[in-house]
């Protein structure tokens, strides 16, 4: 699609911006792909029409104002790109677009109160801890709350756990195979703290040493999406800081959006004199179960015990990881390789279950619509266990599966995988 964006933003996100809009055209192929297109049936509400509406807005032919609805809407789940003969890297451009646009958004009080509380919160586990212990004394009253202030209780796990902890290094039992830096995350540390002491595990177990570098944090991703640029870019070069790419064979995250996001500093960092070493650092990120699963490939992952009676898992794609980082077989073959496991595929698989980093928190009536949709369809495969390998999908599913009355445990990929290692499962 011709434009004019570099005319008027001739920086490395104006460039970006160009690149994504001049690839795309305009055949639809991204239409039935799009969670919100399927609830909402509207052209604007599509991929192929926020690129349209993006376009005209930076090139100052259409007031922001009269497109930002439309595109506040996009969850940025990137089932478009799966979809998009043309290449077209609609996640670059949606999310350099946001950065630009955010600091000229007028938004009313309680909107900016709640995205800064958000994004205070969610990076600073322990302070998401708390804050989540309190929220389960408010739950009762959630139904009494308006919508902004209820979405988040409605989310938060029957019970909270205690953190825990991960060890600076974890040595590798038996002989060393391989080292490894991890990213501890943010919230899998104050809701489900398992995700990260599994992974540990499981790394060890298989010859990796595993360190946990000092001075990381969150990875951006929830600043980035909510356009707060800024703030991302301070979080993503302390951690271009704090990790060495050249001291590790890869640089590990158990979170698809947190992979994701680590994935995408080169682009946020397009033309900035530290983009480089943003590639340097991305080329060697990988989610848990795609590096599990290139041992599986290579024969070398240590063999699990077999599932204590036949058990059939459905297995949940998360968005971020088959989108936005196209590792779907791998998860799905850490699972088959347990004697006695069976994994089920979800129908409308691709669909996006609503999580998609805070959108449920600042679009709790599609998110809500989306949640219910999603856990439906994998509750209607009768599993005995639910996988995904997200915080997100894992709280998203679990709260509207608990709704619809359903007691199949929700789990992390590499929570089934330890369970076998342990002769648990």
């Amino acid at each position: 699609m011709n434009n004019d964006i570099l005319t008027h933003h001739p920086d490395g996100q104006g460039e970006v911006m160009a690149h994504a809009v001049d690839a795309c055209v305009h055949c639809g192929f991204c239409l039935p792909a799009c969670p919100t297109y399927a609830l909402l049936g509207d052209e604007m509400d599509s991929p192929r029409g926020r690129i349209v509406l993006m376009k005209e807005v930076l090139e100052g032919a259409l007031p922001l104002y009269d497109a930002a609805p439309h595109l506040d809407r996009c969850l940025g789940c990137q089932a478009c790109v799966t979809a998009c003969p043309s290449g077209v890297p609609y996640g670059e451009l949606i999310t350099s677009f946001r950065g630009w646009s955010e600091p000229q958004r007028q938004r009313s009080p309680l909107d900016r109160a709640k995205r800064a509380a958000i994004l205070k919160i969610l990076p600073a586990p322990r302070v998401f801890s708390l804050a989540a212990r309190v929220g389960q004394f408010a739950k009762p009253l959630a139904p009494l709350l308006p919508n902004a202030l209820r979405s988040p209780l409605d989310l938060l796990p029957e019970h909270v756990p205690a953190m825990q902890p991960s060890a600076a290094f974890t040595p590798a039992r038996g002989q060393r195979r391989g080292r490894v830096a991890f990213l501890v995350g943010c919230a899998q540390q104050a809701l489900t703290p398992n995700f990260n002491a599994a992974t540990l595990r499981v790394l060890a177990r298989n010859g990796i040493e595993v360190v946990i570098p000092e001075g990381q944090g969150c990875c951006g991703a929830a600043a980035l999406h909510t356009g707060a640029r800024d703030e991302a870019l301070k979080l993503v070069r302390a951690n271009l800081a704090a990790f060495n790419p050249d001291d590790f064979d890869a640089i590990l995250s158990n979170a698809a959006g947190c992979g994701a996001g680590l994935k995408e500093y080169p682009a946020i960092l397009h033309g900035l004199p530290d983009e480089a070493q943003a590639r340097a650092f991305a080329a060697k990120v990988q989610d848990i179960s795609e590096y599990l699963g290139g041992l599986l490939e290579d024969g070398e992952l240590e063999p699990v015990l077999p599932a204590s009676r036949p058990l059939t898992v459905a297995y949940h794609d998360a968005c971020h990881l088959a989108h936005a980082q196209g590792v779907r077989s791998a998860p799905r073959a850490l699972l088959r390789a347990i004697p006695g496991v069976t994994v089920l595929e979800v129908p409308e698989g691709d669909l996006c279950c609503g999580s998609a980093g805070t959108y449920n928190l600042e679009q709790p009536e599609l998110a809500t619509q989306l949640g219910i949709r999603k856990a439906k369809n994998i509750l209607s495969t009768q599993p005995d266990l639910i996988a995904s390998g997200n915080i997100g999908c894992h709280t998203q599913i679990q709260s509207h599966a608990r709704r619809q009355g359903s007691p199949v445990p929700v789990m992390h990929t590499i929570e089934v995988l330890d369970l076998a290692y342990r002769g648990e499962l």
